[in-house]
């Protein structure tokens, strides 16, 4: 027996769905972006395109948060990874969403680094900790 295609449709204006973790409905348009698919509260997303826009991926895993990084041009953009496959996405942060959320985003990479900070050590500490103590 043929499994059923699924028809995939790009969600219009005025629409939307229930966010993947926190289940809070999400208006599917939003200032900053055309192709909406994460939540505005906790940011994590949907594993729903293979093209931003087309809807068309199978996984429909959920897609956790990982990173931000600045676009050339300066606009912000959040890196989810796929809890199903694996893949990394970067989506356009949108004009409503949580800025501590993206600002605790942002920090991880400095909060907890991929070594221990007792590893940089007084030798790279020295000229700031001598400018303290002065």
């Amino acid at each position: 027996m043929r499994p059923k295609s699924r028809v995939r449709t790009r969600r219009g204006a005025g629409e939307w769905f229930h966010c993947v973790r926190c289940n809070k409905p999400v208006m599917a348009d939003a200032a900053g972006t055309a192709h909406r698919n994460h939540c505005p509260w906790c940011l994590w997303s949907r594993h729903v395109d293979d093209i931003p826009g087309d809807r068309s991926s199978e996984c429909r895993g959920a897609m956790e948060p990982i990173t931000v990084w600045a676009r050339p041009g300066g606009d912000w953009a959040i890196i989810h990874r796929c809890r199903g496959c694996g893949e990394l996405h970067s989506n356009r942060v949108a004009g409503d969403d949580n800025e501590l959320a993206l600002v605790s985003l942002a920090v991880r990479a400095i909060s907890q680094p991929p070594f221990p900070l007792e590893r940089l050590g007084d030798t790279m500490l020295g000229p700031i900790a001598d400018l303290v103590e002065a």
